[in-house]
Order: C-alpha cells, then structure tokens, then sequence
C-alpha cells in the first residue's frame, strides 16, 4: 500500500535532536519499511497544529484528495497530527478513515485508525488528542503569564519598531532592546516637521527617501511606514499590548508633547483634508475669507504669477484675485520690524538666568513627588496580583483595580515625561531665538517655500483676507 509522510514542528524546541523534522522524518521511513508502505510523499513543514490556517497541512490535504487509490497517512505521534478537536481536518480525515479511503498510523504512538479500529483505539485517539490540546492550551497560558509579566516590567514582548534594536546575541540582554543612533534621526526629525503642520506623509516620505533612511530589509520608506511611526507610542516611552498601553523601561526617542503636536496635525488633516498641488504655494492652506470664513485658494497665472481667491464654497463672495506679493507685503512689513538691541536681548536672558535655580529646584520637587506617588501604585499592584493568584479577589475585582492603576500610573509617568523633558538651560534657548528673530525678515527672504510657511506659522495666526487686505495677528512675544 502506498503511504505520505507528513512530519511537522511548531516550536524551537520541537526542532532540536529527537523531535526535529529529519529525526521524525526517519523514524517514519522505518516504520514505513517495516509495515511494507511504499513512500510516495513526504510533507515536512513548521507551523502550528492548534492554528485554524494550516497552509503546509491544507497541501498534502490536495494531494490526498487527487489520488484514486488508498494512500496512508503517517504522523510520528497524534500531536503532530492536530492538538484542536475542533479542527475540521480532524474530522474530514477521521471520517475518510472510517470510509476505508485512507488510514491514519502514528509510528511512536502504535495507532492505527481505519474502518476496524477497536473501542480501545478509538479511546486511545481521543485521549491523544485531547492531551494534545490540553498542552497547547498549557503552553498558550504560560506564554500569556509570561507575556503579562514582561508588560509589568516594563519589557517589550515583541519586535521593536523601526529605530531600536532587539538584542538577542547574549543571554544576560535577550530580549533587551537598545535605540539605533541612525534611524533614531530619523525618526525624531519625522516628527518634528511633522509637528510644524507643514509637511504631509507623502512629503516625509519623499525627503525620507532623498536622505537614505531605508527599512531594516534596506526597503524605502513609503507613506505607509511614516504613518506607523508617527501613531506608535513606543518613541515616546509606552508600547501598545492588547489595545492598552503599559510604560516600557527603554530609552525613548521623542517627547510626549511633541507626540500630542503630531496626532493634533493629523487631526487637522483629517477635518480640513487639505490636497496639496504639484506646486508649492506659501500661503496654501494658511488663510481664510474674513467675509463668509471659506478658505482661500491659490493658483498660478500664465505659469509665473501666483494668485489667491476665496473658494466661495457657501456663494455669498465676489471672487477677487489677488497677487501673492501684494500678501507678502504686511508680512514682510513685521518680520522687518522684530529688532531688539543687544542690551535689551541681554536684559531679558540675564533675567531669564536668575529664575533657573528657583525653577529646577521646584521641578525637582514636583518629579520627587510624582515618583513617590507610582512607587506606591506599583506596590499596590504587586499586593493586588498576589492577592489574586491566592484567591482573596476574584479576577474581575482584579481586572477593574488594575485598569484604573494603570490609567493612574500612565497619568504620573506623562507628567514626569513632561518635566523631564523640559529645557532646563531655556535662558540658552531663549537667547538663540530672540537673537534669530533679529533677522527673521532676512531669513524669510533668503528661504524656500516650505521654510517661509514655518516661520509664518512661527509668528502669525489668524490669518483672514478681506477683499485684497490681509488681516492677522502676531502670536506671543512677538505681539
């Protein structure tokens, strides 16, 4: 009689000496030899027996099914066959068995099941496989314990995303993860001109792409993976697990505020669903009618002149175009303006310098004691999950007390973020800008469109066109 082998692992361990696929394949040739089976098929795969898609084991099922004559089925033991009862293949390949179209042997289980098995064997069967499932279902709920305990400690159960490192070379760091200093670039500068409202997904993508930053399989990065990134809490300090999300003990790559900017841009895009022409214009997207509140558009004239005009979506305006230089005019009119004398730049800063003492040592304080505060929600929760591996709450009390920690402690630890993010050399920052700000109208001159776009955001607000007069005012302190 003729006979497939289907020999299958699931596991790193089940591929060691013993259990590995060329030793299961081996015992099954000498079964097959001492039974007289003729090997027409050997099926050799890795996947699990417990998954509902089976896409190696749906194979040699075709195969079966093109014969027309008996052929017999060989798994080393009833595990390797299926550990889910409810597995149709379990049933389909029973029922063909009892129909004396195939039989089902397993060589180190001594079973044979066809149309004569006996009540013992049927017993036998049964028994495998429900052991096999019980141990599927064993190892699914230590990994689900273990999953559960790396979250509480702050460890990552999975692949990092794209800008760390997994570590896995040594045992002492398995499951470490470190940032990668190239991508972490990246990533960071994804996000901070993302955050300025000025460039779409596309738009990264593209200068992406001109800057080299490639996926770890050396793949470009396309507008796909830009919005992965900018949605992914693990650069900020937390990773995602079962729709939650748990603070992780690695080292972030960007602040929570500047997350909070990125996910209000985007928001943005979503109500205003602003579509970017081929060309570029300083002011698109930026103004809106101060008559009937549409927004103004822009297009080119004889492909040279830039010209705006209200959409007039609601039909109650007159269009008037109007040029973009004549706009340009008040714009420039500040920026020209924004001169502060040295003394003055000096005065403020010196100032700014004398407050740093009081102000670290308040955020000192203020960190001291938020960390006190989770210190003992964490030791709460230790107790808790005590409690309830002895049985003294049940797992529903415990599931409600843990979710409202959680959020509590997700709370505290954005507040540290917050603080520990914050630039306490800002008198330094301070003086940069105020010092930039004296040539403000000189680098707005000398800048390509996208760079003008940021500094108009950088000061004005409120932008509105009422007739052929631009309307606006200067956010603080430039006001």
């Amino acid at each position: 009689m003729k006979a497939i082998i289907l020999a299958r692992v699931s596991t790193e361990e089940q591929k060691e000496i013993g259990n590995s696929l060329p030793a299961q394949i081996e015992r099954l040739k000498n079964y097959c030899k001492n039974k007289n089976l003729e090997i027409v098929k050997v099926f050799s795969f890795d996947e699990s027996a417990y998954k509902t898609k089976r896409d190696d084991f749906d194979k040699a099922l075709e195969y079966l099914k093109t014969s027309k004559e008996k052929i017999v089925i060989c798994f080393d033991k009833v595990d390797r066959f299926s550990r889910n009862v409810f597995d149709k293949r379990v049933s389909l390949l029973h029922e063909l068995a009892m129909k004396d179209k195939t039989e089902l042997h397993f060589a180190s289980d001594n079973l044979i099941i066809g149309p004569n098995v006996s009540a013992t064997e049927k017993f036998h069967f049964g028994i495998n496989l429900g052991l096999a499932k019980y141990f599927s279902d064993a190892i699914s709920d230590s990994v689900k314990r273990a999953n559960e305990e790396k979250i509480r400690a702050g460890e990552i159960t999975r692949r990092a995303p794209i800008g760390y490192f997994n570590i896995r070379e040594e045992k002492e760091n398995k499951g470490g993860v470190v940032v990668d200093k190239i991508r972490a670039n990246f990533i960071l500068k994804i996000f901070k001109l993302y955050s300025t409202g000025n460039y779409s997904m596309k738009t990264l993508s593209k200068i992406m792409q001109k800057e080299g930053f490639k996926t770890r399989k050396g793949g470009e990065i396309g507008t796909r993976h830009i919005e992965l990134i900018l949605k992914n809490p693990f650069y900020y300090g937390f990773q995602n697990y079962k729709g939650e999300l748990y603070p992780h003990k690695y080292e972030p790559i960007i602040s929570y505020d500047l997350f909070l900017m990125c996910q209000k841009v985007k928001e943005g895009y979503k109500k205003v669903r602003k579509k970017m022409s081929g060309k570029p214009f300083i002011f698109k997207g930026l103004i809106t009618c101060n008559k009937c509140g549409c927004r103004i558009t822009s297009e080119f004239k004889k492909n040279r002149y830039v010209y705006y005009h209200c959409t007039d979506h609601k039909e109650i305006c007159e269009k008037i175009f109007v040029k973009e230089e004549e706009i340009l005019k008040p714009i420039e009119e500040v920026l020209s303006k924004l001169v502060l004398p040295q003394n003055k730049i000096n005065e403020i800063t010196g100032s700014l310098k004398a407050t740093e003492d009081s102000k670290n040592k308040f955020q000192e304080e203020q960190l001291k004691q938020i960390r006190k505060e989770y210190d003992l929600i964490e030791s709460r929760i230790s107790k808790m999950y005590e409690d309830r591996l002895d049985g003294r709450i049940t797992i529903d009390m415990y599931d409600n007390l843990i979710k409202d920690y959680k959020e509590k402690q997700q709370e505290l630890l954005f507040k540290m973020k917050q603080l520990d993010n914050a630039d306490k050399n800002y008198y330094i920052t301070a003086n940069t800008i105020l010092s930039l700000a004296q040539r403000a109208h000189q680098l707005f001159k000398s800048s390509e469109i996208e760079e003008k776009r940021q500094i108009i955001n950088f000061v004005f607000q409120n932008l509105r066109l009422d007739g052929k007069n631009l309307l606006f005012e200067t956010k603080t302190p430039f006001n």
